[in-house]
């Protein structure tokens, strides 16, 4: 199979610091690889390899078949980058930003008036598009800036964490253009804290930790490692939390979640929900819910990393120094 990303045992230091310890992973064309880890995980590092923005220590990647170190300016024709933070000119316009990146790119100017047209009308922009930036919203800068790294209409797009702070309706706005680029054939690495996104966007799930893949598989087959459902019981009395935390664990046989309201353990065996039933009403432990249902990719992270995970945290490393020649779609690293 021919892959659109592929990566294997990519290693990258920084000083003393191991960012990458043997990364490998691969995205088909056409789809999402979303890559989940906790902050300093490695996430951005490998995405600053796989656009060329860093060489590695070692290992190798491949973008559409052509190698990220080997043949660079290749590889930068055909992708686009959005980081973090949003980096438009706040001074511009929104059709001057778009406008600027297309003639760097080398299109004629009214080519290049007539892409930022386009991308300004498909993300909903047109009414703002005379606009300066600095009047923006911080859904619209978002929705700019994916607009920007589309201009040279890559067909391998990366997301590193492109919702960060992002209110629920701007994040929701911007799931759909990502959907619809997969739907037109891009191809899109995905890096995300907000497992709820990956578990929406992603096809394939890389789980990086420490510079090291720990798990790969697709959103169901993750949940599927964390235990085949989740028990998951509230008490009518909050009170009875302890009480409950134990009889779940005597018959499930595992170390439940306790949380402020509620008590979940990972099963194997539907016949364990009678089974707690009986116990939790031999006990007298009043019940306001008990149900079994699918492990969250937040639990699936959780059972894989020892913690939860923690959106908009700091880039995993230290951002890189300007190489001569960045790739050809709107790219930047976050400071």
């Amino acid at each position: 199979m021919t892959y659109a990303i592929q990566a294997e045992g990519l290693v990258k230091n920084f000083g003393t610091t191991r960012a990458l310890d043997g990364v490998s992973l691969r995205a088909s064309a056409g789809r999402v690889l979303g890559v989940l880890g906790p902050n300093g995980a490695g996430k951005t590092t490998a995405v600053r390899v796989l656009a060329t923005l860093i060489a590695p220590d070692a290992g190798h990647a491949t973008v559409n078949g052509f190698d990220v170190v080997r043949d660079a300016h290749q590889v930068r024709r055909r992708i686009g980058l959005t980081g973090q933070y949003a980096a438009v000119d706040e001074e511009l316009s929104g059709a001057q930003n778009l406008v600027l990146i297309g003639r760097l790119l080398g299109l004629p100017g009214p080519q290049a008036r007539a892409r930022a047209a386009e991308l300004l009308a498909e993300f909903d922009l047109t009414d703002a598009g005379d606009r300066r930036v600095k009047t923006y919203s911080g859904g619209m800068r978002r929705r700019l800036d994916l607009g920007a790294s589309l201009v040279g209409r890559p067909s391998v797009l990366y997301l590193d964490e492109p919702t960060t702070g992002l209110d629920p309706r701007s994040r929701g706005q911007l799931w759909e253009m990502v959907r619809k680029l997969v739907a037109d054939g891009v191809t899109v690495l995905l890096t995300t804290q907000y497992l709820e996104e990956a578990d929406h966007l992603a096809h394939d799930i890389v789980v990086i930790d420490h510079g090291k893949v720990i798990a790969t598989g697709t959103p169901d087959q993750l949940k599927d490692r964390v235990g085949g459902q989740i028990l998951n019981v509230q008490p009518v009395m909050l009170e009875e939390l302890d009480r409950l935390a134990g009889v779940v664990r005597e018959v499930t046989g595992v170390e439940p979640n306790q949380g402020d309201t509620s008590v979940s353990a990972p099963v194997d065996d539907p016949a364990v929900l009678p089974a707690v039933v009986r116990r939790l009403d031999a006990a007298g432990i009043g019940v306001a819910e008990l149900a079994l249902r699918k492990a969250t990719l937040d639990e699936v992270f959780l059972a894989l990393t020892g913690h939860t995970a923690e959106p908009g945290g700091e880039p995993d490393a230290p951002a890189p120094s300007t190489p001569s020649e960045q790739p050809q779609q709107h790219v930047r690293t976050p400071s």
